[in-house]
């Protein structure tokens, strides 16, 4: 029996997500789902703002989503924004004026819960066993890392190094220098201290990515073996020397080239080189022969909270 629909939008630094669901006491069906690429950290995220641009592009595309919504006359909707609204000066106006607009209330996260979010919607894809395994959350403005397993979350840091960051502080020339992957390198290994303490002490020994660049290359993945995936699944394996063979190859085309890849997708063709450079580096430190790819996220976190396996209260910074 339904217990009712709802609306989640998920307000990311690259992509906004809308999904539609009907929501039942142990499962969830998905009525409509869409991302757009919004880019709201493009422009602005540098310098902590909301370029006009993205402004314009944001509420554009919210105003697609709230005709979706009220198409389906659902009234329950959450709507989460993460780190390129978190971190703009002019964030906490962009969100006055979402709820002026729209009537929509935009929950903006911190890293924490954003990070406890992604592990819920982790956990709901069935990636995750009794081992110990680091997930991982590429986005535009933030990347989320969680250590933990099926029964819970043992530890959980959101750093402010995401895909746009990276590709705005970094990825000058196309294709990507030698010199500026080397950078980026000594850039993690800067920012990324207590992530590398972690997993020294909880010793994970798998690793899983949630949804955005890793949805990218298991699709490369499956489309080079000329396969597709089943919509039906929300976990898929992509071996490590695959995983090597895509990067390699990212690092040496140029953009066009990389939009020729099969299975390629446009929104995600500037920030996966530098994200697959982040993957090369996490994999020094959780030395894994394949990668668990979940394509549920923080979106899914949320429905998870919202199908009663977790509380909707915000999360504690543990």
């Amino acid at each position: 029996m339904i217990t009712k629909k709802a609306a989640i939008i998920d307000m990311g630094t690259n992509t906004f997500h809308l999904v539609l669901v009907e929501l039942f006491d142990d499962h969830f069906h998905t009525i409509f789902k869409e991302k757009i690429p919004v880019k709201i950290g493009q422009g602005g995220i540098s310098r902590n703002t909301i370029h006009p641009d993205a402004r314009k592009r944001a509420l554009h595309t919210l105003q697609h989503f709230k005709n979706l919504i009220d198409g389906e006359s659902i009234t329950e909707v959450f709507a989460f924004a993460t780190s390129g609204v978190r971190n703009a000066d002019n964030g906490a106006e962009f969100v006055t004026e979402i709820k002026d607009r729209f009537g929509i209330d935009v929950q903006v996260i911190d890293g924490i819960q954003e990070a406890q979010m992604i592990y819920e919607g982790i956990r709901l894809s069935g990636s995750l066993n009794g081992q110990i395994a680091l997930m991982m959350d590429i986005g535009g403005g933030s990347v989320e890392f969680i250590i933990g397993n099926s029964q819970e979350a043992l530890w959980k840091q959101s750093f402010e190094i995401g895909g746009q960051r990276m590709l705005d502080l970094f990825h000058y020339h196309d294709p990507i220098l030698g010199e500026e992957v080397e950078n980026l390198t000594t850039y993690l290994e800067e920012k990324l201290v207590p992530l590398v303490e972690a997993i020294h002490y909880y010793r994970p020994t798998g690793l899983v990515g949630a949804s955005g660049t890793f949805d990218t290359l298991t699709d490369i993945y499956y489309a080079s073996l000329h396969q597709s995936k089943s919509r039906e699944q929300s976990t898929f394996q992509l071996p490590r020397d695959e995983f090597e063979r895509i990067a390699q190859q990212l690092l040496t085309l140029n953009k066009e080239e990389r939009l020729n890849i099969p299975g390629m997708i446009p929104m995600r063709v500037d920030m996966i080189v530098v994200a697959s450079c982040l993957i090369e580096y996490i994999l020094k430190f959780v030395p894994v022969d394949t990668l668990i790819c979940s394509s549920f996220a923080l979106k899914e976190g949320a429905i998870s909270r919202l199908m009663g396996k977790h509380s909707l209260a915000p999360v504690s910074t543990r």
